[in-house]
């Protein structure tokens, strides 16, 4: 019985010691990812969502909507496109603070694209891709905090979204309180990520079955006689191998 105690106590002090040395590391590689910017040009500016103030950006989102209009002036892009819905009915949403501010900071308006119903992050990135083909743009700068980048980068390039990081160059987000607060949280919403994306992803030979789920028994024979039931499989080998 002390033995079996041992045991399982061992395996939870592991267990700890692995989580403490994975949020270390994943913490780590969000403050650095941070720290690039590219110099790029693109065809847009893509700003993420942050809190509106009534009719005001809050700070935080000043911040990014700042950087875009300093893209956009600086000719680097010809679009700037806003994201973030409404916390509440009947407030403004968030784009729609966003564009009037940078109309009024002399941002043509026919320049401006905005979603105004994207609630998070993957949605405001989601929202943005379907506001980009429509317009045939094709590339973006992606703008937000720097503590946010690595995790919307790493959305971005799920949905295949070509962006670039341009993180804001100041930010209101300054006492060692508030960048740590910032930091432990978007440490937790990268690895919950990242593990829904794990616990989603489908294989070549999930995909491959899949198709032929609905299909007749003799449809799903012929596809298994053919040979490509064994090329998806080893395709998923292959995958996992590295």
């Amino acid at each position: 019985m002390q033995f079996r105690l041992r045991t399982l106590l061992h395996i939870f002090l592991s267990g700890c010691v692995l989580l403490v040395v994975t949020y270390a590391e994943v913490a780590c590689q969000i403050v650095q990812f941070g720290n690039q910017k590219s110099e790029s040009p693109a065809d847009a500016a893509v700003v993420l969502g942050a809190a509106a103030w009534g009719n005001k950006p809050s700070p935080v989102y000043r911040e990014r909507i700042m950087e875009a209009l300093y893209l956009y002036k600086e000719g680097r892009v010809r679009w700037i496109i806003f994201t973030g819905g409404t916390p509440k009915e009947g407030y403004p949403s968030e784009a729609e603070v966003a564009r009037q501010f940078a109309i009024a900071n002399d941002i043509p308006a026919g320049s401006i694209l905005v979603d105004i119903h994207s609630r998070s992050t993957k949605q405001n990135l989601l929202r943005a891709k379907e506001l980009m083909d429509g317009a045939g743009i094709q590339t973006a700068l992606l703008v937000s905090d720097p503590l946010h980048m690595r995790r919307a980068m790493t959305i971005a390039t799920d949905i295949n979204l070509h962006a670039m990081p341009s993180p804001t160059v100041s930010s209101r987000i300054q006492t060692w309180k508030t960048w740590g607060a910032f930091l432990w949280r978007e440490t937790w919403l990268y690895l919950g990520y990242l593990l829904v994306r794990t616990l989603e992803y489908k294989s070549p030979l999930d995909l491959e079955v899949e198709k032929f789920s609905h299909g007749s028994v003799s449809s799903l024979e012929a596809y298994r006689g053919s040979g490509r039931l064994g090329t998806a499989t080893s395709a998923c080998m292959r995958h996992w191998a590295g």
